[in-house]
């Protein structure tokens, strides 16, 4: 059975909390009228502190879409390697042992994707497959991890690389004055994630059933604009509210696989703010505190897009408190509006041996 092992995550070094946060957004927005909901707005979000790449003074001056570009490419090739070399370790494999890599990212492009320059750089097979996603926001990293999942149902033997980099902070757009780039310009945080779904052996969350959901004709309530000057997010009112419709499609799917969503042990939920936790818990039944590692990490990192569900998942291997058999769900929900998600149980095998895979291990059939 496909095994979702505990994911890695890493942060940058430039820290910016709420008070910074708040009095850099009173300066450069000073005198204009959206200012005063936006301030209460990123009160709101729940967000303590956030992670960026670049110091806050460099990142509130723009160099362009050119420059901005150049800095994620630079970016991601230096900090993804170290967070691939541990999420393999979790998952006790090497680079020869991969069979394909998901590489998800919102905020910033290439072509070709980081995948060729991380087969080419980090001693993958050169005929392991190639999976970008790049448009599904905060709702890759459950994309991912489904994608994964029917990869290596297709495949057992199999094994997939996922690779989440959102370096958020280098699509603030410091001219723009709409309520949805203020209220992200005090939501979002950069990080970069990784994580491993072995076809067999592995321990971690036993990959059971996904599911996908758009809500009908809601495309347009989370997007970028495309303009000159890079990614401009926007943000309809209504998004805040889409947690009511979703809920029951949470519920069947738990409902399907013979659970109840409202007495599951672990829940790796995407928080986007403190309002998706907190109308789940209300729709699903759910106490709150069940939430506590989304949580955690929307408090201590903020909004980082696709990498939200490995690291609330990276926090609850770390807490260590479920045993064999607990069930539980992941979800991510992102631009569409869309829901990604997933139910499966816990795994936690006898520790074995690192493997000692030959370095010309059958590829996954050309027959995809």
């Amino acid at each position: 059975m496909p095994t979702l092992c505990k994911p890695a995550v890493d942060v940058p070094e430039y820290v910016i909390t709420l008070e910074e946060t708040l009095k850099f957004a009173e300066k450069t927005h000073a005198g204009k009228p959206q200012l005063p909901l936006a301030l209460r707005l990123i009160r709101n979000t729940g967000v303590k502190k956030r992670h960026l790449v670049q110091p806050i003074e460099k990142t509130l001056r723009h160099p362009g879409l050119e420059e901005r570009n150049r800095i994620f490419e630079a970016e991601s090739r230096k900090r993804c390697p170290p967070v691939i070399e541990r999420a393999l370790a979790h998952a006790r494999l090497a680079a020869r042992d991969i069979d394909a890599i998901i590489f998800v990212s919102c905020t910033g492009f290439l072509m070709p994707s980081m995948t060729a320059w991380l087969i080419n750089n980090m001693g993958f097979r050169t005929d392991t497959r190639q999976i970008p996603i790049a448009q599904l926001g905060c709702a890759a990293g459950g994309a991912a991890i489904n994608r994964a999942h029917d990869f290596c149902t297709a495949y057992p033997q199999s094994n997939v690389l996922i690779v989440s980099c959102e370096l958020c902070s280098l699509c603030y757009q410091p001219g723009d004055d709409s309520i949805g780039s203020l209220l992200s310009d005090g939501l979002f945080g950069d990080a970069v994630a990784a994580a491993v779904v072995r076809g067999s052996g592995g321990s971690g969350v036993h990959l059971e059933r996904n599911a996908s959901y758009i809500i009908p004709h809601t495309e347009d309530w989370i997007s970028y604009a495309v303009r000159s000057t890079g990614f401009h997010f926007q943000l309809d009112r209504r998004v805040p509210g889409t947690m009511e419709p979703l809920a029951p499609v949470l519920r069947d799917l738990a409902t399907s696989h013979g659970w109840d969503i409202a007495a599951l042990d672990f829940y790796i939920i995407h928080a986007g703010g403190p309002r998706i936790l907190a109308d789940l818990s209300t729709f699903l039944g759910v106490e709150l505190h069940k939430f506590r590692h989304s949580w955690a990490t929307l408090t201590e990192y903020g909004n980082i897009a696709s990498a939200v569900v490995l690291d609330a998942l990276r926090r609850q291997f770390e807490e260590n408190t479920l045993t064999d058999h607990a069930t539980g769900m992941i979800a991510g929900f992102g631009p569409g509006i869309t829901a990604e998600m997933a139910v499966g149980s816990w795994h936690t095998p006898t520790p074995a041996p690192a493997t000692t895979a030959h370095p010309r291990r059958q590829a996954v059939p050309a027959t995809l």
